[in-house]
């Protein structure tokens, strides 16, 4: 037994490292011989042993419903999420002063609607904000300007109130984005919505990427088979 539980601590330690394998995992297209293959010359240098094709597949099947199932909690969250899209924005992030905070608010005012996100770091401010008003954001802060970006979208995730209070959901989104190899240009949270920023070449991939993570966690709920196609 534990022989046993060492092989399969090491393939889990493998397969923690490897995104490729997490997504393979997830969403059931993986071979556990063919993975199990793959990953056997790292398994034998870990364990110092030649161990069978065999238990490695067995520890993969062990494993799988680490990727793919969120605790019952979580999963109910991210079925009762929603998305919304926002295309064409730009961050911006500025030495933090006194002078800076100051000048931040008059933007705030006049263009509300166009703000997405103000977070403030030990010595930084970024804002995030539709491409529209860049330039005049640029010319605001030109002299404390750390980093711009432009050719963004944010993704908005909308979830009920639970999301609180519940630990790892905001981890579920990310992890659904990291494992198609989606870059995560910034983050953050505001009270129920999840904002993930992305490139505008990815937001296709990044919408579609979170709406089957919704609807499968609705099928989950609804008790109908993961992978399940109607």
């Amino acid at each position: 037994m534990l022989v046993r539980q060492n092989i399969t601590k090491t393939v889990k330690a493998i397969i923690d490292n490897d995104l490729a394998f997490q997504d393979a995992l997830q969403r059931g297209y993986g071979n556990f011989s063919a993975m199990a293959r793959m990953i056997k010359p790292s398994v034998d240098a870990i364990l110092n042993r030649d161990v069978s094709i065999d238990s490695i597949v067995t520890a993969l099947k062990r494993i799988r419903h680490n990727y793919t199932l969120p605790s019952k909690s979580i999963e109910s969250i991210i079925a009762d999420s929603k998305i919304n899209v926002r295309t064409d924005v730009a961050k911006i992030s500025i030495a933090k002063s006194r002078s800076t905070i100051e000048k931040v608010s008059l933007p705030l005012k006049e263009h509300y609607d166009s703000f997405i996100s103000v977070s403030e770091g030990i010595n930084s401010l970024t804002m995030i904000f539709d491409d529209i008003i860049l330039e005049r954001m640029k010319d605001t802060f030109n002299e404390y300007l750390l980093e711009v970006e432009d050719d963004l979208a944010a993704i908005i995730v909308q979830s009920p109130e639970e999301i609180i209070k519940t630990p790892g959901c905001a981890l579920v989104f990310y992890n659904q984005l990291a494992r198609r190899r989606i870059n995560i240009e910034d983050t953050v949270s505001c009270y129920t919505d999840t904002i993930i920023i992305v490139k505008m070449d990815d937001v296709a991939r990044a919408f579609n990427a979170l709406t089957d993570l919704i609807s499968e966690s609705r099928k989950q709920i609804a008790g109908i088979p993961r992978g399940y196609k109607f």
